[in-house]
């Protein structure tokens, strides 16, 4: 082992150099990403401060749900579905680009990923943690969560496994624990590294329990790789497979607006469209309160604006589709869910605000001066966060509110509860990735250094 951490291995043909030098360079790699790690800037002490007070408003929100019930929130019948759904679909979908990029890219040997695949896979266990907690609180009695599972059948209970509510909790409980251990893979190289480099005893000791004796030689990196791409497989079916079960919630129910073959495609674009935008709402501040424009170019930035942009074509299609199937349909009530999406209908502003915000705004993508404009970038990806959350909400609440019978149709008003929890889990987000930023490297020093260690060497045989 270096001593500078763990040596950076190259795989080579047998009998070729494969243990990289670490010379200048490597360490301003890993002094630039284990920066955050050795002390505590003003302004992360300031945004910890206003998450954690998100935060405890989002608790407070929460406790009084437990004591008072579900009739806190602004559900009524018929809208039984609305900011808790909502919100469990938004930050599912926020949730899947972590995967997308880390799986996806590493599967297709792409090398920019490092740049910022840790704070994508980092968000997604935090998007997927809080997505769990909505379906739970809607159950109104959220201390019987173990029913969603098979083992209550044998005491009798018989949770209807028909209904789409166990089926969300098998997906998404399995998406969490494979994403869990591909970041905790991709991480221990990262670990030694901090172990080795990182001042204070105490927490040497700490990265060094968690990095598992890795020592950086030939055989582990390769295990370590061939492990990753194993696990990067099956994250990549959980991507498509996770949202699919998710917009089964609406594509098995007979409801106009819900009941479409094309929901499955639709909402996994939409997921990885607001995952894509969470990225660079995330990455674009990182990378310039930290100083890590050496590590998050302009150019890596650029490559994830024409993704985001693709995605957003691919998802306007599906709008088009949508909107044509019923327009074509000779159901009376398809025709009255979408005439409710009209300028004069009583969600018009919602949806031509969620139109303009998800594929108008995304168009400035096009032109390359834009695509490297920071404020631009940041722009259009927290429009698009905020479309795709006005998306879920008008397909939810939209589609139950005007039902099949006129005389049950009824608004819906949200209360201060269900804005103190979606403002509690926006804080809870934060609070999560600052801790992140400060005990975690923000970026893979591993591939970093072995990408650029391959550049150097690439005549080698």
């Amino acid at each position: 082992m270096s001593a500078y951490g763990a040596a950076v291995v190259v795989d080579r043909a047998p009998g070729s150099r494969d243990v990289a030098p670490v010379d200048p360079g490597d360490l301003a790699i890993v002094q630039r990403v284990l920066a955050p790690l050795e002390e505590t800037p003003r302004f992360w002490l300031v945004l910890f401060a206003i998450c954690a007070l998100g935060t405890a408003l989002g608790l407070f929100a929460v406790g009084y749900t437990l004591w008072l019930g579900i009739g806190a929130w602004g559900n009524n019948i018929p809208v039984a579905w609305a900011f808790d759904i909502v919100n469990f679909v938004w930050w599912i979908g926020i949730g899947h680009a972590g995967t997308f990029i880390s799986a996806f890219l590493l599967l297709l040997n792409q090398p920019w990923r490092a740049a910022f695949n840790r704070m994508a896979e980092a968000m997604t266990l935090f998007a997927v943690a809080i997505a769990g907690a909505f379906p739970l609180l809607h159950l109104g009695r959220p201390w019987f969560f173990y029913w969603l599972m098979p083992y209550p059948a044998t005491m009798g209970v018989w949770p209807n496994f028909k209904s789409a509510l166990p089926w969300d909790a098998a997906a998404v409980g399995t998406y969490f624990l494979v994403s869990v251990m591909f970041f905790y893979l991709g991480l221990i190289p990262d670990l030694a590294t901090s172990r080795d480099r990182l001042t204070g005893r105490t927490r040497r000791r700490v990265y060094g329990v968690f990095a598992l004796g890795w020592s950086g030689t030939s055989s582990q990196w390769r295990r370590h790789r061939a492990a990753l791409k194993i696990i990067a497989g099956i994250a990549a079916a959980l991507v498509v497979s996770v949202h699919s079960i998710v917009s089964f919630d609406f594509a098995i129910a007979q409801l106009s607006g819900w009941h479409s073959t094309i929901l499955p495609p639709y909402f996994v674009l939409g997921a990885i469209y607001s995952g894509f935008a969470m990225v660079l709402a995330l990455a674009i501040p990182v990378r310039g309160w930290y100083g890590m424009q050496t590590i998050i170019t302009i150019d890596h930035l650029e490559r994830l604006a024409k993704l985001l942009l693709t995605v957003c074509l691919l998802l306007t299609y599906c709008y088009t589709a949508e909107f044509s199937t019923a327009a074509y349909s000779n159901d009376p009530l398809e025709h009255a869910t979408y005439f409710a999406h009209w300028p004069a209908g009583p969600f018009g502003w919602l949806f031509w605000t969620m139109l303009v915000l998800n594929v108008v705004v995304p168009q400035v993508l096009w032109f390359r001066r834009y695509r490297r404009n920071l404020n631009v970038l940041a722009g259009v990806a927290i429009g698009v966060l905020v479309g795709m959350w006005l998306e879920r909400f008008i397909i939810i609440v939209s589609s139950l509110a005007q039902g099949a019978l006129p005389s049950t149709w009824h608004g819906f008003v949200p209360t201060w509860v269900d804005w103190g929890i979606l403002v509690g889990s926006l804080s809870f987000f934060g609070l999560c990735f600052l801790l992140f930023l400060r005990f975690v490297p923000a970026a893979s020093m591993g591939e970093l250094r072995r990408h650029r260690i391959e550049k150097i060497y690439d005549g080698w045989p």
